[in-house]
């Protein structure tokens, strides 16, 4: 495939090494305007912003993922392959399903289960376990380690469906210890594998259906602080 791609205008080069993807493309634009030094937009294909400037003086890219599996799927693949994008760090929301969790949470996605069938194209006789790349991980714990930040370490589910008809589906999956649920992991982490590079996911908790707490799309936007100090810190590593 050639350069740019369908979904991203950027040309080889522009992009770091390492790109930290929340979900929301105006999450990118806080962080690239609010966290980066000279930061430039290099891509904008149907609004998923995507910017590369400098953190602590060392190159690092920002981008948007969108919503779902197959969203996340597309700009995961087309970075990691096209673009020699060799580390992806998805700052994301999720909502909790562990009742220890509360709102502003950091969890990190050590594995993620899911319903979603995109592992079937690669026709393997048995379930892919997709995991998060240890390297990443451990300096992730690191850094929130030396900044003093608690983290939750642990199984998640990426979900296809934000809506289900399914009964006590959140119940059930808290029964198997899964402590948070999202929608965009288990792609980002099935690509990585299949490309042979790294990719971290971590969430802050903006939700939890059991109490029904929430945070508004404004504190999503810009108040996951943490999370993303510790993101940016672990690419610059």
């Amino acid at each position: 495939m050639s350069i740019p791609t369908p979904h991203i205008s950027a040309k080889l080069g522009d992009f770091a090494k390492t790109v930290l993807m929340p979900g929301d493309p105006l999450r990118a634009k806080f962080i690239a305007e609010n966290y980066l030094e000279n930061a430039k937009l290099i891509t904008e294909v149907r609004g998923m912003l995507g910017y590369t400037g400098e953190y602590c003086g060392k190159p690092v890219s920002v981008m948007g993922s969108g919503m779902g599996m197959p969203s996340m799927a597309i700009y995961s693949y087309e970075l990691f392959n096209f673009y020699d994008v060799d580390n992806i760090i998805r700052i994301g929301s999720a909502g909790a399903l562990s009742e220890k969790l509360d709102l502003f949470d950091i969890v990190v996605a050590m594995g993620a289960s899911t319903n979603s069938a995109y592992a079937n194209q690669f026709e393997l006789n048995g379930t892919f376990a997709p995991l998060a790349s240890y390297n990443l991980l451990k300096k992730f714990d690191e850094v929130c380690e030396k900044l003093g930040y608690t983290i939750h370490i642990g199984n998640i589910l990426s979900s296809d469906s934000f809506y289900t008809a399914e009964k006590d589906c959140d119940r059930k999956w808290q029964s198997m210890g899964v402590i948070a649920v999202e929608m965009e992991t288990a792609a980002l982490y099935i690509n990585a594998s299949k490309a042979n590079k790294n990719a971290l996911s971590v969430l802050t908790i903006s939700d939890c259906p059991f109490t029904k707490k929430e945070t508004s799309s404004e504190e999503r936007q810009t108040k996951f602080n943490e999370m993303i100090t510790a993101a940016l810190k672990t690419a610059v590593d």
